[in-house]
């Protein structure tokens, strides 16, 4: 699995349960990666898309304790299931043709973290309110920063792709 953020300068992800900032390169990048592939995100982060719906041409899975809760994708109420349907596309892919993103929210990044083996980071030049943050990979010795973009710019604010991998093997 792979993990895909975008956070500021104090590794910030939102507010109020939305986004920081919206910037229209980051989110093109985001669709270009995840188009196609899986997304597993929490109910709060599927409640705020656009009508509270699953993303077009993306296979949905959200991760939550919420017993009662449905959704027009595919629901998991602990992470043990959800990790053995991983497995089990990956047994049946091979890892290839496919890939499993780890969306947000700061919860779900919480949980998931450990059973990630690369974490694409969109990092923002700058500071915003916030009130969720994802882990500063910078200051974790399994992580390591394996690439980074040329700075970009969206309306006067600068971000650069950033990609980590892990030092260490996922968690089973």
């Amino acid at each position: 699995m792979k993990a895909i953020v975008a956070v500021d300068q104090k590794w910030a992800i939102g507010k109020d349960g939305g986004l920081l900032v919206r910037l229209p390169g980051d989110m093109k990048n985001f669709r270009r990666l995840t188009t196609g592939n899986v997304v597993i995100m929490g109910r709060k982060t599927l409640e705020s898309m656009p009508g509270g719906k699953p993303l077009p041409d993306r296979e949905t899975w959200v991760l939550t304790r919420n017993e009662a809760y449905e959704a027009p994708c595919r629901v998991f109420r602990d992470i043990r299931s959800l990790l053995d349907e991983v497995r089990t596309l990956e047994d049946e892919y091979g890892g290839e043709g496919y890939a499993v993103y780890v969306c947000g929210g700061a919860n779900v990044y919480a949980q998931l973290l450990p059973y990630c083996d690369e974490a694409l980071v969109t990092k923002i030049g700058a500071t915003f309110p916030a009130d969720s943050w994802f882990p500063d990979l910078d200051m974790n010795p399994d992580w390591e920063l394996v690439s980074e973009s040329e700075p970009l710019e969206d309306g006067g604010i600068r971000y650069r792709f950033c990609t980590y991998r892990k030092t260490v093997l996922p968690s089973a």
